[in-house]
Order: structure tokens, then sequence, then C-alpha cells
């Protein structure tokens, strides 16, 4: 991949990863969160295991690999997933985008305990407590007439623990995995652990007075259609696209894709979902940026090619 090709990458998978939001709020109007989250990643499970197959890469079946793979399916795909998922019927997608751009902070945070040279700074607090003072600023939005909006409120707690899963599913990939495993099998065991538990979950939700799965012949166009994009572009193809793309242009200017993926969800839901765009809504946006950017902003590093990996948080 040229660097010209990369910075196409770049932008691509931004907005790709951005748009993710809208389609599962398109998703979750018919279809229950589990078929959802289930009908994504079987599609991107296949896709990532026929790419490894096609490259000649082997799954390791010893059990510390297997239980690697199990770890971070569950931590870094199935509970984000599903929460975010769940999350988003009850709030806004552009809401559910922004609130979803905290992982950062939560990598932060848990990546302190664990790594000696993630240890946080003056620099970093900083960026926390803006980050902290943003989601408080969103959260603050499910006051209305004198009382809390409880669903919203669920609703965006949901994506916030869904953030603290992508905080220690991205440490625990650095940790364990990317030692050990290329990135395209790591995705596609983590993909298909996910597919498996979902698809039981899936099967019994209805059980505990969950919804019913929808057959795909009953599904609107338009939910089959966001369903279907999101398990092969948003998931399948956006998992390719970034891990070359990092290679070139490095992991400081790789991370910044974090800027690009709440203001496409925001723009994107007030397009085409006719999403309310309020003062606090844009303010709390500007104030969990501008965290992240203190956080993770590295002048020097920005003008230094380094190849290195960066976790994916879709």
């Amino acid at each position: 991949m040229s660097k010209q090709q990369a910075w196409i990458s770049f932008w691509l998978v931004g907005f790709i990863w951005g748009s993710s939001f809208m389609f599962i709020r398109v998703g979750v109007e018919q279809i229950g969160p589990f078929q959802l989250v289930f009908i994504r990643t079987v599609i991107a499970a296949i896709g990532l295991g026929l790419v490894a197959w096609l490259r000649g890469l082997k799954f390791q079946a010893d059990f510390q690999s297997i239980r690697d793979l199990v770890i971070l399916g569950v931590v870094n795909t199935v509970f984000p997933f599903a929460l975010i998922t769940w999350g988003e019927t009850s709030i806004d997608s552009g809401l559910a985008a922004v609130l979803q751009s905290s992982a950062a902070f939560f990598t932060l945070i848990v990546a302190h305990f664990t790594f000696a040279d993630e240890r946080i700074t003056w620099k970093k607090v900083a960026g926390l407590v803006v980050g902290f003072v943003g989601v408080c600023v969103l959260m603050s939005r499910s006051w209305e007439a004198g009382g809390i909006q409880t669903s919203s409120l669920a609703g965006q707690l949901a994506v916030i623990a869904a953030s603290l899963c992508y905080g220690f599913g991205g440490v625990y990939t650095r940790k364990v995995i990317s030692k050990r495993m290329e990135p395209v099998v790591a995705a596609a065991g983590a993909m298909t652990t996910a597919a498996i538990v979902t698809g039981i979950l899936m099967l019994i939700a209805p059980l505990a007075g969950g919804q019913a799965v929808v057959a795909p012949w009953e599904m609107h166009s338009n939910v089959l259609f966001a369903v279907i994009t999101l398990g092969l572009v948003n998931t399948f193809l956006a998992y390719l696209m970034f891990y070359p793309m990092v290679k070139v242009i490095g992991a400081a200017r790789g991370s910044m894709v974090t800027y690009i993926v709440p203001a496409v969800g925001l723009a994107l839901g007030a397009i085409f979902l006719n999403e309310a765009v309020d003062a606090r809504l844009l303010i709390g946006a500007i104030l969990i940026l501008a965290g992240i950017g203190v956080v993770n902003l590295r002048f020097g590093d920005l003008f230094r090619r380094t190849p290195a990996t960066v976790e994916a948080k879709s």
C-alpha cells in the first residue's frame, strides 16, 4: 500500500466506522440487538476467515490461543457490539457515536495499570477531565421537564459501558494477542467467537421475554441492507483496510481516525435520520474530542513514520 492509498484508506475507514451507528439505529427498528450483532459478526467472521486462509495464515489450536481469542471475542466484540446496539434502541445514533469515542479514555486508564510505558501524566489527566466533562454534558440531555428520562440515560450508560469494554479489549490485545497472532487471524477468531455467542443469545432471548428472531425475508429492505452493510463493509472491509493503513502512516496518525468517527456519526444521523443536534450535544462532542486530543496528540510523532499497531474500535 502506497502512502497515498493509506491516506485514502484513513478517510474511508473513518467514514465507514462513523456510519456504523446510523446503520445500527436503522437495524434495531425491526430486529433485536442480539440478532443484529449475530448477522454482523457472522458475515465478518466468514470474510476474515477466508482472507486468513487465502494468505496461508493458520489458527493456533493450543489452549492459550483459543482462550485469548474467546476473551477477545467476548470482551472486545460481543459486549461492546451488543451494548451499543441495545443502547441505540433508546438514543440517537449521533449521540452514540460521540459517547463511544470515550473508549480512548478508558483505554488510557486501563493501560496505565498494565504497561510501564503507558503511565498517566498530568497532560493525560487534563484530557481525562475535559473528556469527562463532555460526557456529563451529553448525559445532562436526559434531564427533561424536571426529571430523568430513564430510557435515554440507560442507553447512554450502555454505550459508555461498551467503551469501557473496548478499553479492556484494546489493552488485552496489545498485551497478549498482538505478540503471537497476525491481526487478521485475531480478528477472525474474535468475530467467530462473537458469532457463536450472539447466535446462542439470539435464540435464548425470546424465552426470556426478548424480541423474537425475524427471518431475513421478513425484514424491511432498509433494515436488511443496514445489517448486511454492517457486517460486510463496516466490520469485514474496515478491518482489512485499517491494519495495512496503520503500517504505512504510523500509529500516531492512524489513531487520529478517532476524530472522524463521531463527526460522521453526528452528521449522518442528522441528515438521514432527522436526529436533533442541540447545543449540549455539540458542546459535549467538542469537549470529548478536545480531551482525546490532549491525551493523544504528540506533535513530534505526527512527522515521524513508525510502523505500529493501533486497536480498531467500531
